[in-house]
Formats: structure tokens, sequence, C-alpha cells
């Protein structure tokens, strides 16, 4: 069966008792996943189970939501770097190897990445990754996030622009 939750604010995850395939499908039906095969090849160099593509958690134990800026210098990869930290830095999950078929080897995680559309080709996902200590990782990218004017460029900071790059992430950890 599938479980609805709304997810409400960062440093919440939502527990899921049993989540159906077909059901996250719908649930990400959404979003706009991008695969650039230039992304994947850079993250296959270090690491083939950390990459762009579908998702592959069947069985979900929580989703955890994080949001990510950079002010000065319109870093997208900053921004998701701490977008990706944000969600999951508030959490300790001790009973992983109870949990998961073959413990912490076993874990997977699909990572979404909500990113401006006008930032999204800078973005640097092999950077990305190193936030996730382990597990086996798919990212799929969205247009979304935001763009907000942070009142100032700051030569000395790297702005091109006034513009602050805001990114959100949902992490869906299971196996």
């Amino acid at each position: 069966g599938i479980l609805l939750c709304l997810l409400s604010c960062c440093h919440h995850f939502c527990v899921v008792s049993s989540f159906s395939l077909s059901g996250r499908a719908a649930f990400l039906g959404r979003t706009t996943p991008t695969t650039p095969r230039s992304l994947c090849r850079l993250m296959a160099s270090s690491n083939t189970d950390r990459c762009l593509g579908e998702p592959h958690v069947e069985n979900v134990l929580f989703i955890e939501c994080g949001f990510g800026n950079d002010s000065h210098g319109q870093n997208a990869t900053k921004a998701a770097v701490r977008a990706c930290r944000n969600a999951i830095e508030f959490n300790s999950i001790p009973s992983i190897n109870r949990l998961v078929p073959q413990g912490y080897d076993g874990l997977k995680l699909d990572v979404l990445l909500a990113i401006p559309s006008k930032y999204k080709d800078s973005l640097d996902l092999s950077q990305v990754q190193q936030v996730f200590p382990y597990g086996s990782i798919r990212f799929q990218l969205q247009d979304g996030g935001m763009i907000a004017p942070s009142g100032i460029a700051i030569d000395r900071l790297g702005d091109k622009n006034d513009d602050m790059v805001v990114v959100c992430c949902s992490v869906t950890v299971g196996y």
C-alpha cells in the first residue's frame, strides 16, 4: 500500500511503513528528471553506485528534506551540498545493520534535488555525493529551488550578480 505523508519543514523526516514502486513513481511523476551523461561519467569514475538515474529504493524506511543556499558566488554545488547536509545532519540511524539486508552495504539513497534551471548546468554531483558517507546513491534533478536577491553583489566573494541560489533536497532512505 501507499502511505501518503506531507513533508512540511526542514529537519523533519517522514517515516513510511510501506510504499510501492508504482506509488513512488506517481509521487515523483511531477518531477522533470534530467540525466546529463557528462555528470554520470564524472561520478562513474569514482563510484558506479553513485550516479544520476532512476530511483532504486524499493523498501522506503524514511524520507528527509533539506534546503541550502549560496548567498554570494551563485554556486549551485555549494547550495546543493548544504541542502543535502541539512537533510541528513540531525539524524542518527544506529539500527541500519538490523533493518537493512547487508547493513550499510545494502543501504540505498534516492536524492532528488530541485535547482534553479539558470544554475543547473554548473552543478558538480561528484562534490554533492561526498555528503553521504555510505549507500548506493541515485540522483535526480528537477527545475526548482529559488533565485532570490541577496541585496548586494560583492566582487571579492565571486558574485556575478546579486542572485542568491537556493536548492531543495529530498533524500529517500531504504533498500
